[in-house]
């Protein structure tokens, strides 16, 4: 579905958003921290069960190149997903971009953090000009043909995900603000609590029982708890040894006060 060929490696090296040129010279950049740490936490909870982790790719802020016929022609998701390619090309550790005609697999889902300059064209509600490129709507719609594509809104926490049906977006039905992805085993929703020191709803992903998955955070602490939990097992294994051993004792003490053989009983 989202496979445009069967995923083969280049021959040449890819190129880089250095080496193909902006169609948007005066693109801006980030515009502030939450489009960055929001992708961050999309990226450590992403774990399908059905996908090892060296055949996924996952992107923030990386331009995404669609037309090999116009080849200054990219989108930057704030983050992507790409399914069965290589994590890192044989050609070199860490892709630069992610060029549609050279790796031959489109993204499997692209996330979009909505922005008040940027809101209309991640929804696809402003007409395009037909002498500009088309919007990024149109591109993961009807060029790339992503099979879900979600946006969410850091100020009113509005999270909207849709799904490709027919060769277009429809707009998924959400429970309690999650959406299960059956394609990979996970579902995405929206998650209240602290992330890097910032308490707020956050896109996070959640397994089959419902749970979120853990952040490298949340890992690090749940691994401590589980050393410490074990360390007072073995203490307290320690202890009830040494009152066994005691009881023991004393209990071959008073055998051996009256008189009696601990080792004939």
């Amino acid at each position: 579905m989202y496979q445009i060929d069967p995923a083969q490696m280049p021959n040449t090296l890819l190129p880089t958003m250095y080496e193909l040129k902006s169609e948007d010279p005066e693109e801006p950049g980030l515009p502030d921290l939450f489009h960055w740490l929001q992708p961050c936490l999309l990226s450590e909870t992403f774990h399908p069960p059905n996908y090892p982790a060296d055949q996924i790719f996952l992107a923030a802020d990386i331009n995404l190149y669609y037309d090999e016929e116009q080849t200054n022609r990219y989108k930057r998701p704030d983050w992507y997903a790409v399914l069965g390619v290589p994590r890192f090309p044989q050609e070199r550790n860490l892709r630069s971009s992610y060029v549609i005609w050279e790796e031959k697999v489109t993204p499997f889902i692209i996330v979009e953090l909505l922005s008040p300059g940027t809101e209309d064209e991640d929804l696809g509600t402003k007409l395009r000009d037909v002498e500009k490129p088309p919007g990024k709507w149109e591109v993961y719609e009807r060029i790339l043909k992503v099979p879900y594509y979600a946006v969410f809104d850091r100020y009113t926490h509005n999270y909207r995900l849709f799904q490709l049906e027919g060769g277009r977006y429809s707009e998924a039905r959400l429970f309690n603000n999650r959406f299960w992805i059956p394609e990979i085993q996970l579902g995405l929703g929206v998650w209240e609590g602290s992330y890097q020191g910032t308490v707020q709803p956050w896109l996070r992903w959640y397994d089959v029982a419902g749970n979120w998955i853990l952040n490298h955070q949340e890992c690090t602490e749940s691994e401590r708890q589980r050393a410490e939990f074990e360390k007072q097992r073995a203490e307290f294994e320690k202890q009830r040894a040494e009152s066994e051993r005691l009881e023991k004792e004393r209990l071959i003490a008073k055998l051996r006060a009256l008189n009696l053989d601990p080792d004939a009983l």
